[in-house]
């Protein structure tokens, strides 16, 4: 058995069950269930485990002090800025000030966080989503606030173990998101292999053209490409360290660290990438010589990890004559893309063609999590129950063989 399935056992009629043995403050605790609160059987291991888990956390807390000091939601919001989210990316720390100011103070901050129920938060979700016009994704950032600001809440004290289990634990009644509307599309948007040779066509010798490699045959997000320093790319062994990722912070660009662990990855390249970046690498050199002065004067000093100065001739996306090339260098290609191809263009929707075409081709999982620099296998999953138009002629040739 795996180490979370002790305890964890399968019943004759093939529910699931759990059994534990507790010393909670000098007593013996002792349980074993086979069903839920609500006297629902446990139909998978799964939800035998996670089951065990509440209820062991439950008898461990259950001679926790209860709070003795109510907190508006706004207070525990202030202490969670000034002692929770130390390291937090600053894109991250941008985006919660947003949602506060913008609309969680004005509707619960002067509220005690202990008096909040689960219904009236999903009820505030749904009229964001139905009723507001906000999109689904967005409104998921609505739904993470609050398990942050209720989990800061009950660390501190602030709110009981059977109201924090309630709001955030028990599947049953913990807040969720509203339905999905059915005319809504969340799904993976992948490039047909039509829609592919336009594209291709259209950046081929244009400034934006390495930009459009790396997020076509690498899957690479917009910040982690424009962010590319020559350092990291090897051009005989083929691969490409990604550490770091261009962001704009105060107006100012930087070079900063990967939102999380998984982000940071070594990517193989094709045959094809690997020899345009040969050449690429050439005319670099060339470059040096030739438009030294001018790439003297128009190179820009940029800060770095670690606060560190580095400049913009040491970044992939850098024109030969030392001008950087930013995120915003891809806003022109998109708007003439649209104009002329009547193809919505969005960089992201190049990873999201790299994945499903890698799944399509049977990439096992693992590597192209890998490669996609996905924390979660079930992200890299998705695109393998993408359905792209590739996809459905590979369908169709089955069913006509039939």
């Amino acid at each position: 058995m795996a180490k979370n399935d002790t305890g964890v056992y399968q019943l004759p009629n093939k529910n699931w069950g759990f059994r534990y043995v507790l010393m909670v403050n000098g007593e013996r605790k002792e349980a074993r269930k086979t069903k839920d609160e609500f006297g629902a059987p446990f139909k998978t291991k799964r939800e035998a485990i996670k089951a065990r888990q509440t209820a062991i956390e439950a008898e461990q807390n259950s001679r926790r002090p209860k709070p003795t000091v109510r907190k508006t939601v706004a207070e525990v919001y202030q202490e969670y800025c000034e002692k929770g989210r130390s390291g937090k990316a600053y894109n991250t720390i941008r985006k919660q000030e947003s949602l506060w100011v913008n609309h969680l103070c004005a509707a619960f901050g002067k509220r005690y966080i202990d008096e909040i129920s689960a219904a009236e938060v999903v009820d505030y979700l749904t009229e964001l989503y139905y009723n507001r016009g906000l999109s689904y994704r967005y409104v998921e950032s609505f739904l993470k606030m609050f398990y942050l600001i209720f989990g800061q809440a009950y660390s501190r004290n602030y709110l009981a173990v059977d109201s924090y289990n309630k709001l955030c634990a028990n599947k049953d009644t913990k807040i969720h998101m509203p339905k999905l509307k059915t005319d809504d599309d969340i799904d993976i948007v992948a490039f047909s292999r039509e829609e592919l040779v336009i594209l291709d066509d259209y950046f081929r010798g244009t400034n934006a053209e390495t930009a459009y490699m790396l997020g076509r045959f690498c899957g690479l997000r917009i910040n982690e490409c424009f962010g590319l320093k020559w350092e990291n790319v090897d051009v005989e062994r083929g691969t490409i360290l990604i550490d770091r990722q261009m962001q704009y912070q105060d107006g100012l660009i930087k070079l900063v660290p990967l939102k999380t662990h998984n982000a940071r990855r070594t990517i193989y390249m094709c045959d094809k990438l690997k020899v345009y970046f040969q050449e690429l690498a050439r005319r670099r050199s060339e470059d040096e010589i030739q438009f030294a002065a001018l790439r003297e004067q128009n190179r820009r000093q940029i800060e770095d990890l670690g606060g560190k100065q580095t400049f913009s001739t040491e970044l992939v996306n850098c024109l030969p004559n030392g001008k950087i090339q930013t995120v915003n260098s891809m806003k022109y290609p998109t708007r003439e893309i649209k104009a002329r191809f009547h193809i919505d263009f969005k960089y992201h929707h190049l990873r999201h063609t790299y994945g499903t075409l890698m799944a399509e081709m049977n990439t096992p999982t693992h590597l192209l999590c890998n490669q996609m620099g996905h924390g979660n296998i079930q992200v890299t999953q998705r695109y393998y129950i993408a359905v792209s138009k590739s996809g459905v002629n590979i369908l169709q040739g089955n069913l006509n063989m039939l």
